[in-house]
């Protein structure tokens, strides 16, 4: 008798990513218990130049509480300004990660890395040098967890005036992160908090591109990304029916109704199982 596939259980990606400024620290709290996956405070776009003080001190203030670092606790990144918030914040305990704008070198990672041991990082590519060199900086330093788009920036860096006219940068990516062993990016923010419809069809777009779960600005995107990148019924019920059959028999096999199953399909599946939940 062939010996079952022991792969072990994916744990269950983030799809929710949300931004919220830094400078409004009571909005960031209420962010904290509004279902996303995770939270990332900016201390970079959303914070006029003159507030940027300020907001560190309150975020370190916020990422000091215990009551932010308990176990289990919506994850804290930070969207960082510049060296100055990164060695103001590494180290406290209600800190999960920083986000990284406008790397455009994997130099500029290892420099980050240096300075803020221990803390993952998720370098933002903002730009076409920053699309050239996408695999350098995905493999950069271990600290790297993730990469993702800039995608306002990349646009108006590239001159482009569709949104297809990015499905290669996305591409790219997806590419990049896959051979770093990283997770699939997730997407960029939709800008139009009103426009549901054109979020929906955004995020069918990108995750047929291969990206997974999306930034949001507003909490009333959140259901409509996760439900997006979320498995449909079918899907669930097909990555089942393969994981259940690779239980049983190792290596390649075929499932009942024809269909060639190997490795790379099952842990396919156990990816689809994780996204839904199920593992």
């Amino acid at each position: 008798m062939s010996t079952p596939d022991r792969v072990a259980a994916v744990p269950r990606p983030p799809l929710t990513w949300l931004y919220v400024p830094g400078d409004r620290p009571e909005v960031v709290a209420k962010a904290l218990g509004c279902g996303a996956d995770v939270v990332i405070v900016d201390l970079e776009d959303a914070v006029a130049p003159d507030r940027k003080e300020y907001a560190r001190a309150a975020i370190a203030e916020l990422l000091a509480d215990p009551v932010t670092a308990v176990p289990g606790a919506v994850p804290v990144h930070v969207r960082v300004h510049g060296e100055g918030d990164v060695r103001a914040l590494t180290g406290l305990p209600g800190l999960s990660g920083f986000r990284l704008p406008k790397i455009t070198h994997a130099v500029s990672v290892h420099h980050v890395a240096a300075v803020a041991p221990g803390v993952p990082l998720y370098p933002l590519l903002e730009s076409a040098l920053a699309v050239e060199h996408a695999y350098s900086i995905a493999s950069a330093d271990p600290a790297v967890r993730g990469i993702a788009l800039g995608e306002a920036d990349l646009r108006a860096d590239l001159g482009v005036r569709e949104d297809h006219g990015l499905d290669w940068a996305r591409s790219r990516l997806v590419v990049a992160a896959r051979a770093a062993a990283l997770p699939p990016p997730a997407q960029s923010v939709f800008p139009d908090v009103r426009d549901l419809d054109g979020l929906w069809a955004s995020c069918v777009r990108g995750r047929g591109l291969g990206l997974l779960g999306r930034a949001a600005i507003h909490p009333r995107q959140l259901e409509v990304i996760e439900r997006a990148f979320r498995p449909t019924d079918q899907e669930i019920e097909a990555a089942e029916e393969i994981v259940a059959a690779s239980a049983v028999e190792a290596g390649a096999l075929a499932l009942p109704d024809g269909r060639f199953v190997d490795a790379a399909v099952v842990a396919s599946a156990r990816r689809t199982l994780a996204i839904a939940g199920r593992t």
